[in-house]
This record gives structure tokens, sequence and C-alpha cells, in this order.
């Protein structure tokens, strides 16, 4: 499923709550790991001064130089166990986090949602929402908490899957599949269902019982589907509402919970389109969010 764990550092304390995320991920898999410092080419400039000797590829290099050392430092205990090497390029962040993921088809991107590094000139923040609506990898995306120094251990104990019951946000699945047996997690999908008949609408309660049946058929299908993939632990819930506050407030009460969601879908009985979802529980939901990429 992938073949390596991208992790791109600015240099923040918000950045590296991602790394034992990525260790642990990187370690199950048996997988490599590369952590990546982008340096902004204005920082470059900002430095040189030919007239004293100091030359732009000088200075790059320099700069790269002062990255890897410290991305090596930074590692530490969180890569124990770890095939890991680090990089650093000059460029813009977003576009070199996009193109040298997309090289690489089974690498995971895998970064925090906030940070900010003065000296590398790049908030992650901005960054991380590029990458989310550009990148063709898939991305695990880390909400940091504070600026506290990243846990030395993490662990995932439930994997939420929402789908909208259409064949582009099952596309999910698979790398449910994956790592759930890497990581020995339950496995939990999720179909908010909302009916449009509301108040006095004519048959409105036999509608929703009919959106009802149909979304649970279709989840206890998806369910067998996963027990029969080799899964041991895989249930469904089923809740009536907005689907982005369901997710939200679902995966909230779960600590220790990854949330594997598709950036597109559409279904029509469920009344909800799972793009403008994905953004909402990325923003919102306070858990790690790894999101796929799905074709339009």
């Amino acid at each position: 499923m992938y073949t390596k764990v991208l992790v791109p550092l600015d240099g923040s304390p918000w950045s590296e709550q991602v790394l034992p995320y990525a260790g642990l991920i990187g370690r199950a898999l048996g997988i490599q790991i590369e952590l990546l410092q982008i340096i902004h080419p204005e920082l470059v400039t900002e430095y040189s001064d030919p007239e004293h000797g100091r030359y732009v590829d000088v200075v790059g290099s320099t700069l790269k130089n002062e990255a890897v050392n410290y991305l090596r430092k930074t590692a530490g205990e969180y890569a124990a166990g770890s095939n890991i090497f680090y990089n650093a390029e000059i460029g813009n962040p977003a576009d070199v986090i996009i193109d040298r993921a997309a090289a690489v088809p089974g690498a995971l991107i895998a970064m925090s949602t906030h940070g900010r590094s003065g000296v590398q000139r790049w908030l992650m923040g901005s960054i991380a929402h590029r990458v989310l609506h550009a990148a063709i990898n898939p991305l695990l995306l880390i909400r940091p908490k504070g600026t506290a120094r990243a846990a030395a251990h993490v662990t995932f104990k439930t994997c939420f899957v929402p789908l909208d019951g259409s064949p582009v946000g099952e596309q999910t699945l698979p790398h449910v599949e994956a790592l759930s047996k890497a990581l020995n997690i339950e496995v939990v999908i999720i179909r908010a269902y909302e009916s449009m008949a509301q108040g006095h609408v004519p048959f409105a309660d036999s509608v929703k019982a009919r959106m009802r049946e149909e979304a649970e058929a279709y989840l206890k299908d998806k369910v067998r589907q996963l027990e029969e993939r080799g899964i041991k632990r895989a249930s469904y819930l089923l809740p009536l509402g907005n689907a982005a506050e369901k997710i939200v407030d679902i995966t909230r009460a779960a600590p220790e919970s990854l949330v594997v969601i598709c950036t597109h879908g559409r279904s029509g009985i469920g009344r909800w389109v799972l793009g403008s979802v994905t953004d909402h529980v990325v923003r919102d939901s306070g858990n790690p969010v790894l999101v796929v990429r799905a074709p339009r």
C-alpha cells in the first residue's frame, strides 16, 4: 500500500508532533520514513552577499546542511527502530512537498496542520491546506496540541471510516485494511444520514425509515466485506443528523483514534457531499485524519 512516509517539518514544535505517528506507521508497515525540511528561496537570498564571499550556492548548501542536522537531532527517539533518512531542499514548501510525494506513488505524506518557523519563512497551516487540496498522495494530518513537545509514544485503538454510500468514497477501504491489520485496531464505519423530509411533509416518517433501512443494509455489507478480508473487529454506526457534525462528535469522544476519509464522493440518498465533510472533519475533529485522494 505505502512505500514510504514523507514528513515535512518547519522547525517548530507544532510540526514535530507528527513524528511519533509517522514512526508508528513506518515501523508497523516496515517502510522508510523521509524527514524533509524545505528552505524558502527568500532566505537564501537574504543571507547571500557576494561582495563578502557569501555566494548563493554556498549559502544554500550551508542552510541545507543545517536543516539535515536539525532533522537528525529532532528525530531522536521517534525514529527508534525505523528505516529513516533526511533531506533538505530549496523551493516553495507546498510545491516541493506535492512534487516530491507525487514522484513516489506509494508515498504517504504525514504533516501537522499548524506550525510556524520564522527562520524557514513558511507557515505550516497554509502549506497543509494547499497540500490537502492539491496532492495526489494520501495525506495524514495531525492537529498539534499546543506547543508541548511531541509525545514519545502514540497508538491507535480505533479507525473511524466515514462513508457516503458512493464507490468513490469506498476507495479508503484498502488503506483501512492495511492499517488495521498492521496496527491491530478496530474499524468502525460511519454513515450519517439526514432526511430532507421535515415537519408536516407527507410520509416523512416512512421516508426516514426507508433511508435508514437502506443505509444500514449498505453498512452491514461493508462490515461483512471487511471481515472477509481478515479484519477481526469491524462494526458500524448509523447516526441521524448532519454528517460532518456527527462524525466530529463521534470521533472526538474516542481518544487514540484515526479517521480515514476520502476527498470526494457523493450519495443521493445520503444527502451529503464527502468533499465538504472532509474539510470539516480535518478542521474540527482533533484526531489524526488520513485523507485519501479520489478522482473527481
